[in-house]
């Protein structure tokens, strides 16, 4: 990867004002900025440039995964820094950004420092502590309806069906932690 391609970033993300606000910060540090809001124009992209690094929402135009773009992007450069912003996260969504080649994963909202530093970070290198609580079934269950959620476009009555809950006690719940 010569110099200049070092600082071309491509952002994956389909909410055009976010991604204008994250490219402008991105070009105010000197980096190349790309756009593309869907796997198909990141395909168009890779074909004319090699990015060293890229921002992936996990939800992307239509129904697609932005984790089909991190495997693309992985296959296409692995040398790429990839990190994942999402407002819809998981850890199974995490370790699988992580497997596909991903370098980093990050939660919504994150800003310009939070994501340039995740492209320093190297897998192994950084000293984790490790603590002795469990995460609480709260948590969990959280996790699962937000997930749950998310894989049915906020469809609260297929959201209540799969799993296994009378819809009226899934917006009870919902109402209790709203969704922002």
């Amino acid at each position: 990867m010569s110099a200049d391609e070092e600082r071309v970033l491509l952002i994956v993300e389909d909410d055009a004002a976010f991604a204008r606000t994250l490219g402008r910060s991105f070009e105010r540090r000197d980096y190349k900025v790309l756009v593309a809001s869907s796997l198909e124009e990141v395909e168009a992209m890779l074909e004319q440039h090699s990015p060293g690094y890229a921002v992936v929402d996990l939800k992307i135009t239509g129904n697609t995964s932005g984790l089909a773009c991190v495997q693309l992007l992985h296959k296409h450069d692995p040398e790429m820094q990839i990190v994942v912003l999402t407002g819809y996260a998981s850890i199974n969504t995490a370790v699988e950004a992580i497997k596909l080649g991903a370098c980093h994963y990050l939660a919504k909202p994150s800003n310009t420092d939070d994501i340039e530093a995740a492209f320093g970070h190297v897998a192994g290198t950084e000293p984790v502590e490790l603590t002795n609580r469990a995460t609480s079934i709260k948590t969990l269950e959280w996790e699962r309806i937000h997930a749950t959620l998310a894989e049915t476009n906020f469809n609260i009555s297929e959201t209540a069906r799969r799993l296994g809950m009378h819809r009226r006690t899934l917006a009870r719940k919902l109402e209790k932690q709203r969704v922002k």
